[in-house]
Order: C-alpha cells, then sequence, then structure tokens
C-alpha cells in the first residue's frame, strides 16, 4: 500500500465520519470455522450473552468445536472462572449451523477458516447472498488485505478486521483492521462488540499482517533460520527465548502451537505483500509444512507430541 492509497483511505473516512448513522447492535453471530480460533470466538460471544451460530465443513467438525467449548469452560468452572449457571447458558445459546442459510438472520459473520485468501473469498461469495442487508460481515484474518477480501462481497462497506489473538478465551488483545471502504458504523459496531466481550481492542491499518503478526511472525521466522543455519538445537533456542528474554513460550514451541501451516503462510504473505528479502519464510519452515508436520494439531512439528512430554525433532 502507498502512500496515495492511505491518503484515500484517510480521506474516504473523513467523508463517511459526517454520516450520523448509527452503528447496529450486534445480538447474533455467525461463525464460520469451528477449530481453534473459530470455537474460542464462539465461546467468548456465547458468555457475553450472544446468540451463537457455529458453522464447518462437517457436522463431525462442528460436534469437536462444540465439544471443545464445553471441555474448556468446564475447566473455567473449575478455575473459579465463571459459574456452572454461567457455563450451561453459554452453551445453550450456540447452535450448530449446517449451511450458511443459518446465518439468514445474524447481526455479524465472522470468517474464521484456513488462512488461505482463495478459500477465504468463496466463503465469502457463498455467504452474501443468505445475508440480511444490514449484516456486517467480518474476517479473522492474521495477515490478508481486508480491502481484497471486501472486494469478494456485495458489502465492502459492512465489511472489518477482527483478529482475535489465540487461545481467544484468553488472550486479552483483538486487532480491528478497516478495509478502504469500511464506514464508519461498521467499524463503531465491531469496537463496542470487542468492549461487549471483555477485550482490548487495537486499531491497525490495513498492512501485511496488521501489527501483532507483522512483528511476531519474523521473530518466529528468524527462530528457524537459527535452528536451519544449526547455531542452536530446539531445545536451546527456546530455553534462550524464556529465560533471556523472558517469554512466557519459546518461539519454536509457539511455532508449534500457532500452526507451522500458519507461520508459512503469514510469512508469505509479508514476503509477497512488501517485497523485502528479511520476509524471506525460512527453507526448513516449509520442509516441515511440506511433511505435514504442522504442530501440536498433527502431533508432530518442532516438537513431537505423540508420548507423555513433547520431545524436540532436531
Amino acid at each position: 500500500m502507498d502512500a496515495r492509497t492511505v491518503s484515500v483511505m484517510s480521506y474516504r473516512r473523513e467523508t463517511l465520519s459526517d454520516r450520523s448513522v448509527a452503528p447496529p447492535e450486534i445480538k447474533s453471530v455467525g461463525i464460520i470455522g469451528a477449530g481453534q480460533m473459530g470455537n474460542g470466538i464462539a465461546h467468548v460471544c456465547a458468555l457475553a450473552g450472544l446468540e451463537v451460530r457455529l458453522n464447518d465443513l462437517s457436522e463431525e467438525r462442528i460436534n469437536a468445536g462444540l465439544a471443545t467449548i464445553n471441555g474448556n469452560m468446564a475447566r473455567q468452572v473449575a478455575k473459579g472462572m465463571i459459574t456452572e449457571a454461567d457455563r450451561q447458558a453459554a452453551l445453550a445459546r450456540i447452535k450448530p449451523a449446517l449451511s450458511y442459510e443459518a446465518f439468514g438472520d445474524c447481526d455479524l459473520v465472522i470468517e474464521a477458516a484456513t488462512e488461505n485468501e482463495e478459500v477465504k473469498r468463496k466463503i465469502f461469495t457463498a455467504l452474501c447472498p443468505v445475508l440480511k442487508p444490514e449484516a456486517i460481515i467480518a474476517t479473522n484474518t492474521s495477515s490478508i488485505s481486508i480491502t481484497r477480501l471486501a472486494a469478494a462481497t456485495d458489502r465492502p462497506e459492512r465489511f472489518i478486521g477482527i483478529h482475535f489473538m489465540n487461545p481467544v478465551p484468553l488472550m486479552q488483545l483483538v486487532e480491528l483492521i478497516r478495509g478502504i471502504a469500511t464506514e464508519d458504523p461498521t467499524f463503531e459496531a465491531a469496537k463496542r462488540l470487542i468492549e461487549k466481550l471483555g477485550k482490548t481492542a487495537t486499531v491497525a491499518e490495513d498492512f501485511p499482517a496488521f501489527i501483532v503478526n507483522r512483528i511476531l511472525l519474523p521473530m518466529i521466522n528468524e527462530a528457524i533460520y537459527v535452528l536451519y543455519e544449526g547455531v542452536g538445537s530446539v531445545e536451546a533456542i527456546d530455553t534462550a527465548m524464556r529465560l533471556g528474554a523472558n517469554h512466557p513460550m519459546g518461539p519454536l514451541q509457539l511455532a508449534d502451537f500457532i500452526g507451522l501451516d500458519t507461520c508459512l503462510s503469514v510469512m508469505q504473505v509479508l514476503h509477497e505483500g512488501l517485497a523485502d528479502s528479511k520476509y524471506r519464510p525460512c527453507p526448513l519452515l516449509v520442509k516441515y509444512v511440506e511433511a505435514g508436520w504442522l504442530g501440536r494439531k498433527t502431533k508432530r512439528g518442532f516438537y513431537d507430541y505423540r508420548g507423555e512430554k513433547p520431545i524436540p525433532t532436531r
């Protein structure tokens, strides 16, 4: 994005701010994707009193997501974070959505599918015809252009990036990202939603990977280069950053938690979007993804999780 585009965005926002349109109140939320991010978003929305519709590619995946939510809420009850009554009420607010038609009365639909632009664009193309005209669409993308994704919809002015951090029930921050066409009522509605969820919003411009991942993923990629070049082992690198930089989790352990396929996707977006060699994905990261060693979700990544205790794979 060049200076002229940024100038156009600023002008667009100044023009739209003159409109006295009240932001819509979000009472019902549809979520596309019942995986790690999607079920976490459903979890916090339901606890905040919102009606939730949860969708995925199959009923089996939806049920797995619901089971995860149930288990995570049970742990919150055990820790005294919520009551059993809160858990039961929240679970009752989450309904399976076997097709996009179930989103017809939703005020907001959040896409939390895999970090692949083509997949996301196909979702939006299929989703838009079933939504009510005033419904807002959001994407939980961690790196892809909001403006480009909005262009795949019939309502770019009611499209916004709402990027939750993982794990959603525990992490306080949410990045809000406006596309070039995002109107003020949409932004205000999203901001109020984040407040209702008890989280803190930070506003990022529509540049590749936004704020958190623009800083975090190159650090992880560099840690993989350090491993690739033989400077240190998996254990040495993670120990060094935990004890030497006071990070709660080593960068390679964190990469496994995020998913190595997601890490690679973000680095590719940064490399292609900013055309700077410093964002080149490490060849070792590419090799692990090609092998299907994606981290915790596949039981192998920089650590092997198939036994009682994670063991470094290099």
